[in-house]
């Protein structure tokens, strides 16, 4: 994000409460039974189950939760069955806002994410309204407290394993790939020993919104909190400068 740490930010989020870690690992849990029900329970033959064990690691989930999730998926032939859904809609000064949901009711997780746009003074628009402002990519953020390699070798690490683009920051260093190259060069720098921060393909502003209004601030921090609150909601992406 212009002018801010992505660590400082990924650090803030982590260190909210027990209650949005509780969301995390609900979140991740939901991954966890989509990627088996796709691919199988064995990480070694489902790339996408290694992704999200990684990102599970990323945010401390413990292992044995991990192994549980996984298992639980796999033998639980009347697991529920989740669906992926995306909105797209708009906040505020038209701040872009797209929500990835992982939901079992269809009908409830709609009225959820159309009542916390409603609340905010946005709407909910229709599906590619707003997706075509963002680049979807996987990100890589390595701390540099965490990292002792040095940041020229750790470059060409990730541009050999093909990542698109490396960048540095203040405490941190920025790995960008194609989603299709994310796994990849995800498993290239674990093989390494370097520890991520964060490791997930997201979805990248090509502009960022800026928001003057103490009200519009207001109305749009009021839809993301009541988004981040959503058990069905995934990950949520937008444009606003904070």
């Amino acid at each position: 994000m212009s002018g801010h740490s992505k660590f400082a930010n990924i650090k803030h989020k982590k260190e909210k409460n027990d209650a949005a870690k509780g969301k995390i690992f609900t979140v991740i849990g939901r991954e966890i039974a989509v990627a088996v029900k796709e691919g199988g329970p064995d990480p070694a033959n489902n790339s996408k189950l290694r992704d999200v064990i990684a990102k599970a690691k990323a945010n401390n989930m413990p292992n044995d939760t991990i192994d549980r999730g996984i298992k639980k998926a796999a033998g639980d032939a009347n697991a529920v069955n989740y669906e992926v859904i995306t909105y797209e809609g708009y906040g505020p000064s038209g701040v872009a806002i797209i929500v990835d949901a992982l939901t079992d009711n269809k009908n409830r997780t709609a009225a959820n994410v159309r009542s916390a746009f409603t609340k905010g003074g946005g709407n909910v628009g229709t599906p590619g309204c707003v997706s075509y402002l963002f680049d979807k990519k996987g990100q890589i953020i390595i701390a540099k407290e965490d990292c002792e390699m040095d940041a020229d070798e750790l470059m060409m690490l990730a541009l050999d394993a093909g990542a698109e683009d490396f960048s540095e920051e203040e405490d941190s260093y920025e790995v960008l790939t194609g989603p299709d190259e994310f796994s990849q060069v995800r498993e290239a720098l674990e093989a390494a020993g370097i520890p991520m921060a964060q490791a997930d393909v997201t979805m990248i502003p090509q502009t960022w919104v800026e928001l003057t209004s103490d009200e519009d601030i207001k109305k749009l921090t009021r839809t993301l909190d009541l988004l981040d609150e959503d058990d069905d909601v995934q990950a949520v992406y937008h444009n606003w400068d904070e």
